[in-house]
């Protein structure tokens, strides 16, 4: 049963948690809504990075995949999809395109632009979209060792049509109360949204589409500049878990909403600080030197890459990092287990 047949048994009455995460993403909207307006030249590089995280990390989530050479041409639309893996991509792409191009007010939110949005997402393919399924879905996952468990069930094929219309209508209604806050109504519309299931293929890159169209149309926009598709993808196992909790009893009207929402605001958050740490790196060597220690700081995987470092810290120089990583190696905040190009670094303290 969906979570807006009875919002306010849902967001009646907010958990403490929840209200001060509440309380730091508004703070944090304000700092990068000031950045914005008094450096708006400075962050079209963050935008331009944000653009290939978001589609190669979106696609990579669901297992579809292209050489990072390959994903970059085709979100510069200066090459043509060779294959099923690429003709998404380049999908993704168009539609994730149209949501930062569109004023969110020029963009209805209604079930026809949802068909609409997932028909793009197959624009490059033989593959018909913008049709509901047609047959039921499961959601499963699959193990270490190859064994797979059902993640969760759902709901029924022919129930979809009237579920998008009633989750549709359930949040126009919330969102023009104003009796809750416009975050949560988007969580709670994202995890309705993926619980139905609503299409035999696409649902999870739909989801995060949607997510940044609703966050856009509440005045949120830093998934403008930080890639909060590679923030999902870095901590997939978590999303996965928070999915799982606040699914238990959906079709019954006796689920918790709160795992899920407590997730969804963590990774606003992580996508907050990390855009502060990212435009620290525009200025001076000591920003610089700030935004490196920033990214191991916040970063919501304990492992990264100098690489990761490069895309998430722009203009900030090779030798620059490895300086900050051997200093806070030597603070004993980080590890190198590995050596060479490809060598994971491990964040052991987050004081640092």
């Amino acid at each position: 049963m969906p979570t807006f047949t009875d919002i306010d048994r849902h967001l009646g009455a907010i958990p403490a948690e929840l209200a001060t995460m509440l309380q730091q993403v508004d703070q944090a909207q304000g700092r990068q809504a000031a950045f914005r307006l008094q450096h708006p030249q400075r962050l079209d590089a963050l935008t331009q990075v944000a653009r290939i995280q978001s589609t190669e990390a979106s696609n990579e989530i669901e297992g579809v995949t292209a050489p990072r050479a390959r994903i970059v041409a085709l979100v510069e639309d200066t090459t043509t999809p060779q294959n099923r893996s690429e003709e998404e991509i380049a999908g993704y792409r168009a539609v994730l395109d149209r949501i930062h191009s569109t004023s969110p007010d020029a963009i209805p939110f209604t079930v026809s632009v949802v068909k609409q949005f997932h028909r793009g997402l197959y624009a490059f393919s033989a593959v018909p979209g913008g049709e509901f399924k047609i047959a039921d879905n499961t959601v499963t996952e699959t193990g270490p060792d190859g064994s797979e468990r059902v993640r969760f069930v759902p709901a029924p094929s022919w129930r979809t049509s009237e579920a998008m219309r009633e989750l549709h209508d359930g949040l126009a209604v919330a969102f023009e109360s104003h009796r809750y806050p416009p975050l949560l109504l988007a969580g709670s519309y994202v995890l309705d949204f993926t619980v139905i299931h609503p299409f035999s293929d696409g649902n999870g890159r739909m989801s995060r589409l949607l997510t940044l169209l609703l966050l856009y149309r509440t005045g949120y926009e830093v998934g403008r500049f930080i890639s909060l598709e590679k923030l999902i993808a870095d901590t997939k196992d978590t999303y996965y878990e928070a999915l799982h909790a606040s699914t238990v009893g959906w079709h019954e009207g006796d689920h918790s909403v709160e795992p899920w929402l407590r997730y969804f605001l963590g990774v606003l958050i992580a996508a907050y600080r990390a855009f502060e740490a990212r435009v620290g790196a525009v200025g001076g060597r000591g920003s610089k030197t700030e935004a490196v220690r920033n990214f191991v700081r916040s970063s919501p995987s304990d492992e990264f890459t100098l690489d990761d470092i490069r895309i998430a810290c722009p203009g900030v120089s090779d030798d620059l990092i490895r300086k900050v990583l051997r200093d806070l190696r030597d603070e004993g905040a980080v590890e190198a287990p590995t050596r060479g190009r490809s060598a994971r670094y491990r964040r052991v303290r987050t004081d640092l």
